[in-house]
């Protein structure tokens, strides 16, 4: 079934089944790879993406879920704000490892600054939980949005 989806600011016009994840309609119909297959039971992060300004497992989202949300994925985290400060910190820090699970990292740390620029500990904790590392990144992790939150609190009016 045809179906069109907002994703980065485009209209995507996909013909698939209902219940395709939209881990699949990202890599194979949009041509955007940033979005890892980790796990495909929304227990990593690996390939989590925003739907309406919210985290999602693109692994466990079928494109029937999707409707006229608007989508954005790693490929367009560096539109915003909050993107821009993570990503300064992600490199200043040399957070990423072997870097395969970052794009989740960011995505759902990008939600966390969003309402929140100063974060603790626990907080960051929290939502990052169910974003798995296997090279144990955790602390540059924090670290990295913490700095980033510094970032957007020095450029707050």
């Amino acid at each position: 079934m045809t179906q069109s989806i907002s994703v980065n600011g485009r209209t995507h016009e996909v013909d698939l089944d209902d219940d395709t994840p939209m881990l699949w309609v990202l890599r194979d119909a949009c041509a955007l790879t940033g979005t890892k297959y980790g796990c495909g039971i929304a227990m990593c992060g690996a390939c989590t993406i925003h739907v309406d300004g919210a985290a999602r497992r693109s692994c466990v989202t079928p494109i029937a879920n999707i409707g006229a949300a608007k989508v954005r994925t790693i490929e367009a985290l560096h539109e915003t704000e909050v993107g821009r400060a993570l990503q300064r910190a992600w490199r200043e820090l040399e957070v990423p490892q072997c870097g395969y699970c970052q794009s989740g990292q960011l995505m759902s740390a990008a939600v966390l600054l969003e309402t929140n620029h100063a974060p603790s500990d626990a907080q960051i904790d929290a939502v990052m939980a169910g974003n798995l590392c296997r090279c144990g990144t955790y602390g540059r992790i924090r670290a990295g949005i913490k700095l980033a939150g510094t970032y957007l609190t020095a450029s707050a009016p």
